[in-house]
């Protein structure tokens, strides 16, 4: 992203989960490396902060309240506005059928809790930097 100017704009990640702990561990090492990190605590919050900031990329828990990840990111992947928006689901859903299921949803990435912070940061780069993972045949 770069500004009018020319001069490259300072990315945002959007972190939608429902433990402050988990916010907190992610936006300080996101802020660490130099993402300005939005934060929302559910998943009504979560798209509500997608529209007001059109972030660059969003970490996204599954199991939250008033509106869970699957259905947050149905929405955002159904939309033409926000449907390039890279998503990382992080959740402790890590059984295969839920993998599957974010995967075929459209998220780029799905990494089960617990997770080690640099490992969601190199993910985070990679995808902000433009690298898409190679597709793999899902199981139909």
């Amino acid at each position: 992203m770069s500004t009018p100017d020319g001069a490259s704009a300072q990315q945002t990640i959007l972190v939608v989960d429902d433990q402050p702990h988990i916010v907190r561990l992610l936006q300080v090492n996101l802020e660490r490396v130099g993402y300005r990190v939005i934060t929302a605590a559910d998943g009504i919050e979560g798209l509500e902060q997608v529209a007001a900031e059109h972030p660059d990329l969003i970490i996204l828990d599954v199991v939250m309240p008033r509106k869970d990840g699957f259905a947050v990111l149905k929405e955002l992947k159904d939309s033409a506005e926000f449907r390039h928006i890279p998503v990382i689901m992080l959740t402790v859903k890590a059984q295969s059928m839920d993998v599957l299921q974010g995967l075929r949803m459209g998220a780029e990435m799905y990494l089960p809790k617990p997770f080690h912070p640099k490992d969601l940061t190199m993910l985070a780069e990679r995808l902000l930097s433009g690298e898409r993972f190679p597709d793999t045949e899902l199981p139909v």
